[in-house]
């Protein structure tokens, strides 16, 4: 029997794409406290004194719950926010409470830009991602736009680990058993779901006491 030729990161990307959009509102308020649950009291969030999360759309998993927490608890949280110029560029911005905020050229709500409240990516603690697909090696399938992985690309001339801590943030149905990745795709210290960790680097991902 000839097994079915493996599918393309695009077509990977409509099929993933396709199975957290069929997920009904009722499903996803329930993962939104799972993911709620799984992180809001572990070391990694409790420790974490500057947090970007963000803004879900197209079926993604909704961090909103642990942004909340997380201003509560005085800790400076940003958001990405896409640069004018060049286009290509993401940079992170604090936000505030009830802060007003617009679309962008994706229609994904962000801050309205002021370069005084934006933080260099390497300072940041932790950054939560979103993502299309994942794996248990810290593979990351994103939208195809490459912002978070621009950002990131600094890493790749580290010698040893620096800041932030990356973690993946998805659906259970976005599981795939191997990913594919390119050169320039940086590695995720894991992936957390609204019912586990998968956790690809024990040591990254293990708060310093």
């Amino acid at each position: 029997m000839t097994e079915p030729a493996p599918l393309s990161r695009p077509q990977l990307r409509r099929k993933l794409r396709q199975a957290r959009r069929a997920l009904t509102g009722s499903q996803q308020r329930q993962a939104a406290h799972g993911l709620y649950r799984q992180l809001a009291q572990h070391a990694l969030f409790r420790r974490a004194r500057h947090l970007s999360l963000y803004l879900p759309t197209d079926g993604e998993i909704d961090p909103r719950l642990l942004l909340r927490a997380a201003q509560r608890r005085g800790k400076a949280t940003y958001l990405p926010v896409l640069s004018a110029w060049p286009r290509t560029k993401m940079v992170f911005q604090r936000i505030r409470p009830g802060e007003k905020l617009r679309p962008n050229r994706f229609r994904i709500l962000e801050p309205r830009a002021n370069p005084a409240r934006q933080r260099k990516i390497w300072t940041l603690d932790l950054v939560l991602l979103p993502l299309v697909g994942f794996d248990q090696e810290g593979g990351r399938l994103g939208m195809g736009g490459g912002f978070y992985d621009r950002s990131l690309a600094y890493l790749a001339r580290r010698q040893s680990w620096r800041k932030p801590t990356l973690l993946g943030l998805a659906h259970e149905c976005q599981k795939v058993e191997r990913l594919d990745q390119a050169s320039w795709d940086v590695p995720l210290q894991g992936t957390v779901t609204d019912r586990q960790w998968y956790v690809a680097d024990p040591l990254a991902a293990t708060p310093v006491a």
